[in-house]
């Protein structure tokens, strides 16, 4: 029932003024931000972690702007599912589209990561191709249906659960569906590497190169940043990698790794700080026991 009442309200919500849905995305992300104690304290540990000169006053404000554009995320989510093809386009700007135009016709993967603008990017892709891309499988059955009917509504777009594992991927990616393809977070040590993310060795999927490899594919990086003053979104893509895999699966997931923190430098408030970046350590010299969880 809850489920029910939150969808019929961001179907509500959506016919707003798109800064009337910021603001309100604004309220209430400093509601979550006074009462979600346990993932404000997630993303302050986050930040001391990668922004060690940042004072307690500065860590503070930015926790409180993250949980605010993650709340934004999820009002103006209503724009997403019911929108407009009209009204999205008016509110996502593009850039580097040639980057993106160029590589359709073969295998490619869209690199993104987890900004509160991911979906937003998504949305761009299935409305200018169709694609491909894996999603985590829903408690509720009424919210696996909308998330899996609303995400492919102005195109076709192959949905595949993370269990699923990649050969559907893989097949699709062959058959010419971009993949929109995120890797930064936290699943273990299963297909990871620990390569440095902020200088902290991180478990990191080690996927992305062996996709390339295995389909034959490009990388062509995707970001999506909300602008500033309520004036939208921008889905940017960037140049191809050339070298691609180099041969190096550590150095090949490092790369990786990098310029997702050049990224997240760029609009540090809208990472997903939520989340348990850092969950799974290195095993000690030893190999006894993990090194401490930052989390405890």
């Amino acid at each position: 029932m809850m489920a029910r009442l939150g969808v019929l309200l961001l179907w509500l919500i959506h016919f707003l003024p798109f800064k009337i849905q910021g603001l309100l995305g604004d309220g209430l992300g400093a509601l979550l931000y006074l009462f979600a104690r346990s993932r404000r304290r997630i993303a302050n540990i986050n930040l001391r972690l990668c922004f060690p000169q940042m004072t307690e006053a500065e860590r503070a404000r930015m926790v409180r702007q993250n949980i605010q554009f993650f709340a934004r995320s999820v009002i103006e989510r209503g724009i997403l599912w019911w929108g407009s093809r009209e009204r999205l386009q008016k509110l996502i700007r593009v850039e580097g589209r040639e980057h993106f135009d160029n590589a359709l016709g073969q295998p490619l993967i869209l690199l993104t990561a987890h900004f509160v603008g991911l979906d937003v990017g998504g949305s761009w892709i299935i409305q200018n191709a169709n694609g491909v891309s894996v999603y985590a499988r829903q408690k509720n059955p009424f919210l696996e249906k909308i998330i899996l009917e609303k995400r492919g509504r102005f195109g076709q777009q192959l949905l595949y659960a993370r269990q699923e594992g990649l050969r559907p991927v893989i097949k699709a990616l062959r058959a010419g569906y971009p993949f929109y393809y995120f890797t930064d977070q936290d699943f273990s040590t299963k297909d990871s590497l620990f390569v440095p993310f902020f200088g902290i060795p991180t478990a990191t999927l080690a996927t992305l190169p062996r996709l390339v490899e295995m389909a034959g594919a490009k990388v062509v990086p995707c970001m999506t940043r909300v602008l500033p003053d309520y004036q939208g979104y921008e889905v940017r893509f960037y140049p191809a990698w050339e070298n691609y895999p180099s041969g190096d699966l550590q150095a090949d997931t490092q790369r990786m790794n990098a310029f997702i923190e050049q990224r997240v430098l760029e609009m540090p408030e809208q990472y997903f700080w939520l989340h348990r970046r850092f969950k799974t350590r290195p095993p000690n010299p030893d190999n006894t026991s993990s090194e401490e969880n930052f989390y405890q």
